[in-house]
C-alpha cells in the first residue's frame, strides 16, 4: 500500500471489526486513565507492573475509538502533580514511557496516525524529548486519528502560562477574550472534548482540561484503565449517545439546533 493511501486509514491488524451501532459519536474523547495501582494491588503487583499494563492497553483502546469514526483521542498520561509520587515510580512511568514511544510511533503511523504532546517537555530528559518531538514530526502530515497525549500536562498551569504568554506580547487588557486565551492553550487547534472518561471509579477531573471541559459530558467507570476494554468503550459511547447537549440553552432550542 503505498504511503499516501496508508495515512487516511487506522485499521487494526486483524481487520476491521463489526462494531455497534450508536446514535452520536463523539468528535473527541479525552480519558483520564486511572486505576493502574489498584489493579497491580488486586493482584499482588508492583505498581509499575500496573503502569506497564496500562500502556500496554492503550494500542487498543486508540484502535478501538478510531473504529468508531473519533478524530480526536485525549489520553492524561502524566499530571504536573505526579513528579511528588515517590522517585522510583516516576522513574519507572518516565521509562516506560520512552519505550513506548520508541515501539509504537513507527506503529502508529503506519496506520495513519497524528500524534500530539500537550503539556510541559522541559522536564523531561533530552532523550525522551527527542524522542516525543520525532514522532510528533514524523505523524505530523497523518489524516487518521489525532492522539494527544497529555503528560506533564496540568489544566491549572496550562492557563497560567497562556496568560503569561499574552501579557508577554504586550495584548491591552481590553483585548483579551475567551478567543485569545484559547489561541494561546496547548490545545489552540484542537476541538474542545466531547466526552470525558474516567476510569478507575472516581468522579474528579484531576486538574485535566479545565478551561476546554466547559461544556463536555462525563462518564465514570468502576473498571480499572488496564482493562478498559472494546466493551467498556462501547458502554461509554452509547451513554454518550443517549445525552442531550445544550450547551446552556434550553431543551426546545437544543433541539432545534440538532434538526
Amino acid at each position: 500500500m503505498r504511503e499516501r493511501e496508508r495515512s487516511r486509514i487506522f485499521l487494526p491488524s486483524q481487520g476491521r471489526r463489526t462494531v455497534t451501532k450508536i446514535a452520536h459519536i463523539p468528535n473527541h474523547v479525552a480519558i483520564i486513565m486511572d486505576g493502574n495501582g489498584r489493579w497491580a494491588r488486586q493482584r499482588k503487583l508492583p505498581r509499575l507492573a500496573g503502569h506497564r499494563a496500562g500502556t500496554e492497553n492503550i494500542r487498543h483502546v486508540i484502535e478501538c475509538f478510531a473504529e468508531y469514526g473519533v478524530k480526536y483521542l485525549t489520553l492524561f498520561a502524566f499530571s504536573t502533580e505526579n513528579w511528588s509520587r515517590p522517585q522510583r515510580e516516576v522513574r519507572g512511568l518516565l521509562r516506560i514511557l520512552e519505550e513506548v514511544i520508541d515501539q509504537e510511533t513507527i506503529n502508529l503511523h503506519q496506520k495513519g496516525a497524528k500524534l500530539r504532546h500537550i503539556g510541559r517537555l522541559d522536564r523531561l530528559s533530552p532523550g525522551l524529548q527527542r524522542a516525543v518531538q520525532h514522532a510528533i514530526e514524523l505523524t505530523k502530515d497523518n489524516t487518521g486519528i489525532t492522539l494527544c497525549l497529555a503528560f506533564d500536562y496540568g489544566g491549572r498551569t496550562e492557563i497560567v502560562n497562556a496568560l503569561k504568554r499574552i501579557l508577554c506580547e504586550g495584548i491591552l487588557p481590553e483585548k483579551i477574550d475567551e478567543a485569545l486565551l484559547n489561541s494561546h492553550l496547548y490545545t489552540a487547534d484542537l476541538p474542545d472534548p466531547d466526552l470525558i472518561i474516567r476510569t478507575g471509579g472516581e468522579m474528579r477531573l484531576s486538574n485535566f482540561l479545565l478551561w476546554q471541559a466547559a461544556y463536555s459530558e462525563y462518564y465514570s467507570t468502576p473498571t480499572f484503565w488496564p482493562d478498559f476494554n472494546r466493551e467498556e468503550i462501547e458502554k461509554a459511547l452509547v451513554a454518550y449517545g443517549q445525552r442531550e447537549r445544550r450547551f446552556g440553552r434550553l431543551h426546545r432550542q437544543a433541539k432545534g439546533a440538532e434538526d
